[in-house]
């Protein structure tokens, strides 16, 4: 069956287009600034407001997005003060973050009445009920992180390349790294809708750090890992269609092993385009 063929199908793949841009666009600064591990408490924090949206009768994507942007900045500012002081005990404190957020969303969950298809969807994943009102969601979602990243690109590529730097050329450091965690807050909602809260921080770093053997410079890997997130979900539609799998693990399977062959591959090809591709990233630093 073409994932054309019927109209939930059309929507399920807009969805995965959706999902693949964000995934581009958000991914590389992920990577870049090693933010893997405060995306993740992030993403699980978003879970606690998921709950309590859930438990007063809200859309559960009202209360993980604003849980999501407030855990943000919570743990940005804890970063920063980590950065500064030197004492290490912030990791403990995000992760705290990252374990409460869960906690607080499976006991709103656990005291609300029933089973609710649309919940275990933000939980595990399930691409495959997107409809009109949910890509509409997405799409606003996405041109909300999209439009920041183009007017401030290149402050945030320096800031994220080299801190220090910018910081000496008079830039609001701190301030584009509340931006940029804001815009991985957002990203993150976007993306349990495909995937699943619990598998969309792989989502959301395996495209870019594939791109990453590749690409030249912070636009190139953002169209790179967005294809290749496109070709993720695209894999993982037609598991959910023509074998009846589940989209999700599919989807996080299928970049898994994107990124297992990249990482062969890039061990294969000659020393000199290994050597091309370090000294041409470098340039691109200096020009970010």
């Amino acid at each position: 069956m073409s994932l054309l063929t019927y109209a939930f199908m059309r929507w399920a793949l807009g969805a995965g287009v959706v999902s693949a841009l964000a995934c581009g666009l958000i991914g590389p600064f992920v990577r870049v600034r090693r933010l893997a591990f405060l995306a993740g408490a992030v993403a699980h924090s978003a879970l606690g407001g998921l709950g309590v949206a859930y438990y007063y009768g809200f859309a559960p994507e009202a209360g993980a997005l604003p849980a999501a942007v407030v855990s943000a900045f919570l743990i940005g500012w804890l970063d920063k003060r980590g950065r500064s002081s030197g004492h290490g005990h912030e990791d403990a404190l995000i992760g705290a973050i990252w374990a409460v957020g869960m906690a607080v969303g499976i006991l709103f969950i656990s005291r609300t009445p029933g089973y609710n298809v649309q919940l275990m969807s933000y939980l595990f994943g399930s691409i495959l009920t997107a409809g009109p009102d949910r890509l509409m969601f997405m799409t606003g979602g996405l041109i909300v992180v999209a439009l920041p990243l183009i007017i401030f690109w290149r402050p945030l590529v320096a800031a994220s390349l080299d801190p220090e730097f910018a910081r000496l050329r008079g830039l609001p450091v701190d301030g584009l790294n509340y931006l940029l965690l804001t815009l991985i807050a957002i990203a993150v909602v976007l993306l349990i809708q495909v995937v699943g809260l619990i598998l969309v921080l792989a989502l959301l770093t395996l495209p870019s750090a594939s791109a990453a053997h590749w690409a030249r410079g912070m636009v190139a890997m953002v169209g790179l890992a967005s294809l290749i997130a496109l070709a993720s979900i695209f894999v993982g539609l037609e598991a959910a269609v023509s074998l009846d799998w589940p989209a999700g693990p599919v989807i996080v399977l299928a970049a898994a092993s994107l990124f297992s062959l990249s990482s062969i591959l890039r061990h294969i090809v000659p020393a000199k385009l290994v050597k091309t591709g370090k000294t041409d990233s470098a340039k691109s630093r200096h020009q970010a």
